[in-house]
Formats: C-alpha cells, sequence, structure tokens
C-alpha cells in the first residue's frame, strides 16, 4: 500500500522521533480512502511533501541568570506548511522540549488551523528553558536572547508565533518588546499579547471555551448536553481552567483537576472560588494540584495518579501527550464515561483511542477539540491587521461559530453506515483536503 510504504520510509528517515512518527501515522491512517479518490494527490506527491516540514530552525540560546552565571538551551521553529496562510503556531519552553515533540506539534497543527477555515499554515516552536523557579529578570533575558534568533525568520505575513506551555502573555511580552526593538516595527507578530497591546479579549480561555463547545455538540448528537453531566478533566493551567469554568457554566460538574503529582477529586464540583483558586495554583510557580485539597477540605487528593478511575459521563483531557492510555481508556469505558474530548494535543495513545472507537464513545480528537486557542490567535490576528479590538461577546460567538462549524466538518467525513461519527477520521480528511488542494494549485514547491 502506498500510504504504508510513506510510513516506512518516514520511519528509516527519523528513527526514534516517537511522537512525531505517532501523529503522522495517525493522519495517514484516515486518508486511505480520500487519497484512493483523488489520484492527483499521488502524482503531485502532496503526502510525502505535506508530511515533512519546509524548514526546521535550531539554535543555541546563551543567557545569564541573577548570580551571573551562563546557562545554554536549544531553541527551535518548525515551519511545516504554508499552503493557506502564515506559518501559526505556538512557542512552548519546557525540559521535555525535543525536535520529535515540536514535529508533532507542528504537523497537527497544520490540520487544526485548516479546520478552522482561517488563513493559517502550520508551524511550532520553543526550547528546553524551565521557567519554572526562575525570576522575572531571568525570563526576560532569556525571551530576548530567544528571540535574537527567532525574529530573523517570523513576521506578520510570514510566521506567527504564539504562546503555548511555559508561554504566557509575560514571555509573550518580553519576545514582542525584543522583536520591536530589532526590527522598529509594531506589528501583530506574536499572539497571545497583552491587551493593552494588541492582544484579544478571551484568548486565555479559548482554548477550554472551544473544547467544551466542541464536546457539547458531541453531546448534542445523542440528544443531550453538559447539565447535569459530572466531568473529569485533567490538567490544571489555562486550558483546563477554561474548560472548567465553561462546563460549569452550562450546568455540568466538574470533580477532577490534575498535575505533575497526581490529581484533585472533589466530589462537590469544582466552581465558584474554587476556579480562581486553579489560577492562584498556577501563579503559584510550584506545578502542583495537591495545596488544593488544604485548601478545600472536602476535596481529596490522590498522589501519582491521573484522574480517569473516577466515574465520570465526560472526560476532558487537557494536560499532555499520551497522558490516557488503554487501561485508563477501559476504566473510563467501564465506569459508563460516553464522551471524551481532547482538550490537549494527542493526550490518548492509539490503544487508548482503538478502547474508545470499539466501544462507540463519542471521541473527539485534539486537532478538533483544541483548535480554539489557535482560532482565537487567528481572531486577534485579525484585530491587529485591522487595527481595532472586539469585545469579549463578539470574539466569544466567534468561537463558538468556529467550533460548530469544525464539528460540523468532522461529521461530513467521519460519519459511517451505522450512524457512528469516526471524529479523527473526519478531523483529518477535512483538515487534509483543504491543505492539499491548496498545494495543488500552487504547483511542486
Amino acid at each position: 500500500m502506498k500510504l504504508e510504504k510513506i510510513m516506512n520510509d518516514l520511519e528509516k528517515k527519523h528513527p526514534g522521533e516517537l511522537e512525531y512518527l505517532q501523529a503522522v501515522r495517525e493522519v495517514l491512517e484516515s486518508l486511505e480512502d480520500v487519497v484512493a479518490q483523488n489520484p492527483q494527490f499521488e502524482a503531485a506527491g502532496i503526502i510525502e511533501r505535506i508530511v515533512e516540514p519546509d524548514r526546521v530552525l535550531s539554535f543555541k540560546v546563551p543567557w545569564v541568570d541573577d548570580n551571573g552565571k551562563v546557562h545554554v538551551n536549544l531553541g527551535y521553529r518548525i515551519q511545516f506548511n504554508n499552503a493557506i496562510g502564515p506559518y501559526k503556531g505556538g512557542l512552548r519552553f519546557h525540559p521535555s522540549v525535543n525536535l520529535s515533540i515540536l514535529k508533532f506539534l507542528g504537523f497537527e497543527q497544520i490540520f487544526k488551523n485548516s479546520l478552522t477555515t482561517l488563513p493559517m499554515g502550520g508551524g511550532k516552536g520553543g526550547s528546553d528553558f524551565d521557567p519554572k523557579g526562575k525570576s522575572d529578570a531571568e525570563i526576560m533575558r532569556f525571551c530576548q536572547a530567544f528571540m535574537l534568533e527567532l525574529w530573523k525568520i517570523i513576521g506578520p505575513e510570514t510566521d506567527v508565533p504564539a504562546g503555548d506551555i511555559g508561554v504566557g502573555g509575560k514571555e509573550i511580552g518580553f519576545m514582542f518588546g525584543m522583536y520591536k526593538k530589532l526590527t522598529r516595527e509594531h506589528v501583530g507578530v506574536l499572539t497571545g499579547k497583552g491587551l493593552n497591546w494588541g492582544g484579544s479579549l478571551v484568548r486565555p480561555e479559548a482554548t477550554g471555551f472551544g473544547a467544551v463547545y466542541f464536546a457539547q455538540e458531541m453531546l448534542a448528537t445523542k440528544g443531550t448536553d453538559f447539565k447535569g453531566k459530572t466531568v473529569a478533566i485533567s490538567g490544571f493551567g489555562n486550558v483546563a481552567w477554561g474548560a472548567v469554568t465553561k462546563v460549569t457554566e452550562l450546568g455540568g460538574k466538574v470533580v477532577t483537576i490534575s498535575g505533575p503529582d497526581g490529581y484533585i477529586f472533589d466530589p462537590e464540583g469544582i466552581s465558584g472560588e474554587k476556579i480562581q483558586y486553579m489560577l492562584e495554583l498556577r501563579a503559584s510557580n510550584q506545578d502542583i494540584v495537591k495545596p488544593y485539597s488544604y485548601e478545600f477540605p472536602g476535596a481529596q487528593f490522590v498522589a501519582g495518579k491521573r484522574p480517569w478511575e473516577v466515574k465520570c459521563d465526560v472526560a476532558l483531557p487537557c494536560a499532555t501527550q499520551n497522558e490516557l492510555g488503554k487501561d485508563d481508556a477501559e476504566t473510563l469505558v467501564g465506569n459508563g464515561c460516553f464522551c471524551v474530548a481532547e482538550g490537549a494535543n494527542m493526550p490518548s495513545t492509539p490503544d487508548a483511542v482503538e478502547v474508545f472507537k470499539h466501544n462507540k464513545v463519542l471521541f473527539g480528537p485534539g486537532k478538533a477539540v483544541n483548535a480554539g486557542g489557535v482560532a482565537t490567535s487567528g481572531l486577534e490576528m485579525t484585530q491587529n491587521s485591522m487595527k481595532i479590538n472586539w469585545g469579549s461577546e463578539e470574539v466569544d460567538a466567534r468561537l463558538h461559530s468556529i467550533m460548530k462549524n469544525i464539528h460540523a466538518a468532522c461529521v461530513k467525513h467521519g460519519k459511517q453506515a451505522d450512524g457512528y461519527v469516526d471524529y479523527v477520521k473526519g478531523a483529518n480528511v477535512a483538515g487534509f483536503l483543504k491543505v492539499a488542494n491548496a498545494m495543488l494549485d500552487q504547483g511542486i514547491l
């Protein structure tokens, strides 16, 4: 089979890049029918071209800590595909960052951005720098050193990075300040900016809000909604915070959040001041959730585990890649969970996804479910280009509309003869077709 040969060749060329190869295989397995029906894609080598990034920039980032000691980190920018618009994708600062993870994220970003229907290509970047435990001055010096290399290949019509894990408004601000000094231009070259200088309302909540809007559409296919549903959520950063906020607003009860140290089970539900406390936890820079159980004695902290053993109707994994394995999926199914929507990027392992599909669980993949973040970044780009600012209600309404349209596209391309919607296939096919046809139109490049 042609696609299997492409995958085998890719594995030989990029041995050890497990996350990247996992992401590519998952997409290619969905495209057999559409490639067979469109011989022009094979003639133009679309698959071979789309699985390799346009370019990869790798560079050292030397910086000086508050004690005068010099440190050297690695920086990256993966410009994957710009067939439908400027490269667009976040910057991640975390010790786990490596080439494989960034290529996986950049590849996913191509299809995620395509699904939004906004003119954005796919890219990703970041560094193995860890901002946790660093002073603001140290973070500033690192961000400035990072931008000394990055500024050469980005621009508002070329490549527009955003934030990701470890990169929030503070880091974006430091990087933008250096970009502005180097270029002498005040343009929309980064998203996730502060509201005082070009940022968009709703951006911090957008990924979580969008995930819930998508899950709401999934539930509607079964004639139900979030009212009265018990929801398990992993993570406690911006995505989880946005998801908890919106689920609660829609009448659901969130009973878990999690961190690297374990998870919190709060049978009374995480709402009101508890949601606000999630922001305080995140701001504490400790990356642990255990203090929640001290603040709210009715909650239980479970050390070293993920929340998928908790009985729930809906699960929203919002932490990191491959956090939900086959055993977790079987536990969720056994406990009656009938809807899983990925707020993070590829949080479910391939074996877990198969469990969900086999049991006809509503399963939404990250590239569709968490597209709300980059969609709102795209809306920020639009506001910057037009030199205007929309109110939060307008941004939220546009985000809600985009997520409904993404869901509709997934259903169109993923609905099976028995009525079950394969959202993975639907998202991959819908995202791929827009990019592939654009590549055809633009010739062999």
